[in-house]
């Protein structure tokens, strides 16, 4: 049922929000230049790992030294934009549709994350990373990375039709308020060093 849901889901908001998916497209190749596309690797279910599609939000603007500048640096005012209202996601409805990922899950991290996990925090990769999920509507990039597996293994063990329903809506009301995208100081989030004092 899940599965079904997420096909017909993401087949029809593909189609509705093509016209947005091309300005975005446009507007993006004008301001940040090509690709228009971010990929990147990510573990899905069962830790297999696949191509996620977003909007590039970021620049390619380099130091004296050649080298690409901080996140922060290269994160200017309509990627942050993109990136508050989540259209930066959208591209991923089509990782959906391809069956790599789910519109509710836990957010598909990086694989350099999967061998630093506990057993607990593990249990994330038994079902499908979503585009949005528990942890995101309870915080997003705000919470600790502790209380984010937590959330996203509490979802894992209560999943429900009835529980995606009610994550989707939470969603659309996080989204329209814009905020809690990312930590204090960081472009998004600091990375995940593993369960050791860090």
């Amino acid at each position: 049922m899940k599965r079904f849901f997420d096909v017909v889901a993401s087949a029809f908001l593909l189609v509705i929000l093509a016209p947005i998916l091309i300005l975005i497209v446009l507007v993006i190749a004008v301001r940040l230049g090509r690709p228009v596309l971010f990929t990147q690797e990510r573990p899905g279910l069962k830790g297999v790992v696949f191509h996620l599609h977003k909007f590039r939000s970021m620049s390619n603007a380099r130091g004296a030294d050649g080298e690409l500048l901080p996140d922060e640096q290269r994160l200017g005012p309509f990627g942050r934009f993109l990136r508050s209202t989540s259209l930066d996601e959208l591209p991923e409805l089509w990782d959906v549709l391809r069956g790599r990922m789910s519109l509710v899950g836990p957010r598909p991290l990086l694989p350099e994350y999967l061998p630093l996990y506990d057993e607990h925090q593990a249990r994330r990769h038994e079902v499908r990373p979503g585009i949005t999920g528990w942890a995101q509507v309870q915080g997003r990039n705000s919470l600790s990375w502790e209380r984010r597996f937590e959330l996203d293994v509490w979802y894992v063990e209560n999943r429900s039709m009835l529980l995606d329903i009610r994550i989707l809506f939470m969603t659309i009301g996080q989204v329209m308020r814009t905020e809690q995208t990312r930590q204090s100081g960081f472009a998004t989030m600091t990375r995940f060093k593993g369960n050791e004092p860090q």
